[in-house]
Formats: C-alpha cells, sequence, structure tokens
C-alpha cells in the first residue's frame, strides 16, 4: 500500500513538488530541502526529507528548539508551507526507500524537548513507539496533536495514541488515518 499510493501521490503531486522547491529556491538562495536525522522503525535514525521553511542560519538540525507561531525562523515560503503541511511532502521519497511509511507514529527528531527533558526521558514505554516504521501521518495526527510538544502531558497524550495505534494496526485503520488526514488539512470551515 505504501509503495502504490506513495508513488501515485509522488506523481501527482511533481508539479507542486517542483514550484515549492523553486519558490524557496527563490526566496534567499539557500537549499529546498531541510534534511534531518529522526528515529525510525527499530531506534534507528534515518535522514527525514523536509522542505526548508526556516532561514538557512538559524534551522535546528537537533530539533531541540520547536517552532512556535510567529518564529522569526520561519521564512515567507515556509510559513505558507508551514500552514498547508506541504513542508512535509518531501516525505514521499523516504516512503519508496522503506524509511517511511504513509501511516505510523510520527517520527521525532533527536533533540526533541518537552518539559526540558528529552521525550525518551519522560515515559520508559517511548522506544515501543518504533516498533513500526515511522509516518508521514498517524493517529495522533488525526485525534489533534500535532504540532508543539511542550510539556510531558503533550509528549505523554502523543505516546498512548501512538501505542494504541500499534496495538490495533490493521489495513482499515491505515486508509481511516489517511482520509482523516486529509480532511484536517482542509482549512478550516466558515
Amino acid at each position: 500500500m505504501d509503495l502504490l499510493i506513495g508513488v501515485i501521490t509522488l506523481t501527482i503531486l511533481a508539479p507542486v513538488i517542483m514550484i515549492v522547491a523553486l519558490a524557496i529556491k527563490l526566496e534567499d538562495g539557500g537549499p529546498f530541502l531541510f534534511v534531518q536525522p529522526r528515529i525510525g522503525h527499530g531506534n534507528r535514525i534515518f535522514k527525514m526529507l523536509k522542505f526548508r521553511s526556516m532561514k538557512v542560519e538559524t534551522s535546528d538540525i537537533d530539533g531541540s528548539r520547536s517552532t512556535t507561531p510567529n518564529d522569526a525562523r520561519v521564512t515567507k515560503v515556509g510559513k505558507i508551507i508551514r500552514a498547508t503541511s506541504i513542508d512535509e511532502l518531501p516525505q514521499l521519497f523516504n516512503v519508496p526507500l522503506g524509511e517511511m511509511s504513509l501511516v505510523g507514529p510520527r517520527p521525532h527528531a533527536l533533540g526533541s524537548l518537552a518539559s526540558d527533558k528529552l521525550f525518551w526521558e519522560i515515559d520508559g514505554e517511548y522506544w515501543q513507539r518504533h516498533a513500526l516504521k515511522p509516518g508521514m501521518t498517524g493517529l495522533a495526527q488525526i485525534r489533534g496533536y500535532r504540532g508543539v510538544t511542550d510539556t510531558e502531558a503533550h509528549l505523554t497524550n502523543r505516546l498512548q495514541v501512538d501505542l494504541e495505534y500499534i496495538r490495533d494496526w490493521s489495513p482499515w485503520l491505515d486508509l481511516k488515518i489517511l482520509v482523516g488526514t486529509l480532511w484536517v488539512l482542509v482549512p478550516e470551515r466558515p
């Protein structure tokens, strides 16, 4: 399913990917991709791809500082692609490489912090979330656990939903999450 849907989606979105890459390059001349080490399946490190949304000199490679609303590090193009989640599209290349799945627990940066603690220091069950490949989207995302994870409760809530996904995994659950993700990405309705 990952390979089939991933390749079809990449093909359909190729023009969007090229336009966004060009817009980022034209804005400040820096690279259009942001490559960040993330923790994946079996606790292995892989290089996750994203469109670069921050100024080159302020990019946070270890992920220790979460992006905040009105973050001065974010570029003009970056604001648009982050608001629409377009910055995540290059992860479609991680899928056929076998590093990511379309659906699964979202991969975290190595230096991600909540309450000034690394994620794995907060809950001993943290490492269980790496029993599956990380996903471009997941159950936690469609349940509203997106964005900044700055408190221990934020991490614990996401972790519990990730573990629920692992326990209850099925192809139907993945399809439900993919459809739910499309709904989450639709701009707010009046």
